[in-house]
């Protein structure tokens, strides 16, 4: 029960960003701290998984059948109130940060804010950034690893080779597009109703899920590379059981008919990396 608010009320999520930033300092090099772009990352993760459930919510309450919505229909008042309080946390948090997080933050913002309010208007039909066809997928990695690689980057008490943080985003690049994948698969018939063009209705679903294998296993082989140049093979470990549990989630059949499959066991898999990233720090 407790697992399930958890995950419904996106708190799951923001703590899957929370803890993917941590392990950002680790393979960084640093000491694991608490910075307030923390708190940022934490409230503009819930803020902006709330709204882009509540928007389509509040204009079509009564015609959404789509099981998405299950939990919120049940739990209407509640939902309204994490809104509200996503809201106010994660404006707090703006207000108290650094101007250099905020000059970065600003594109991410933008294209996340897109992501889920119309931005111009196309044959008498507004048009959201995750409508335009076969985008999506690379907008949410995009927004995912710029978030949480590089706040921790320019917020740190030093500067890194360019190299480095290029590898680092590539790296969380692919891992995110993979775990993202599957859920374009899941809302192929809806996206097919709204018109809306994905990888999966271009590859059809079992390529989908090939693909998003593939994007794993180009995730680990840079990985491998990176840290291995860096001299820093023991990360290599949780690193390598990540992208070895999150491809046996990706490739069980019978895990994919489990109801949490998506926003429990995928979303999972970037708690389970931080995780185990952070705990290697923190046995040092």
């Amino acid at each position: 029960m407790i697992l399930k608010f958890f995950i419904h009320s996106n708190l799951f999520i923001a703590f899957a960003a929370l803890l993917l930033t941590l392990s950002t300092q680790v393979l960084l090099g640093l000491k694991l701290e608490f910075h307030p772009y923390l708190f940022i990352i934490f409230f503009a993760t819930f803020f902006e998984y709330n709204l882009h459930r509540f928007i389509p919510f509040f204009k079509y309450r009564n015609r959404i059948i789509d099981h998405k919505y299950d939990w919120v229909k049940r739990n209407t008042s509640l939902f309204h109130f994490l809104v509200l309080v996503s809201a106010i946390g994660f404006l707090i948090a703006i207000y108290f940060a650094q101007k250099e997080v905020l000059l970065v933050l600003t594109p991410i913002a933008v294209i996340t804010f897109f992501y889920s309010i119309p931005l111009f208007k196309s044959k008498n039909r507004w048009v959201r950034l995750r409508d335009i066809p076969y985008l999506k997928l690379f907008l949410i990695a995009t927004v995912w690893s710029s978030a949480t690689i590089l706040l921790p980057v320019i917020h740190a008490p030093i500067k890194f080779a360019s190299g480095n943080v290029y590898l680092m985003l590539l790296e969380r690049f692919f891992f995110i597009l993979a775990i993202t994948i599957p859920f374009d698969i899941r809302d192929m018939q809806t996206d097919q109703q709204l018109g809306l063009k994905t990888l999966p209705h271009l590859l059809k679903p079992t390529q989908s899920y090939q693909l998003a294998i593939l994007c794993m296993v180009i995730f680990w082989l840079v990985s491998v590379l990176h840290y291995t140049i860096l001299n820093n093979q023991f990360i290599l470990i949780p690193i390598s059981l990540s992208a070895i549990s999150t491809i046996y989630f990706l490739s069980s059949r019978k895990i994919r008919q489990h109801t949490l499959y998506h926003y429990g066991i995928l979303d999972g898999t970037m708690i389970i990396q931080g995780l185990m990233i952070v705990l290697v720090q923190l046995c040092k």
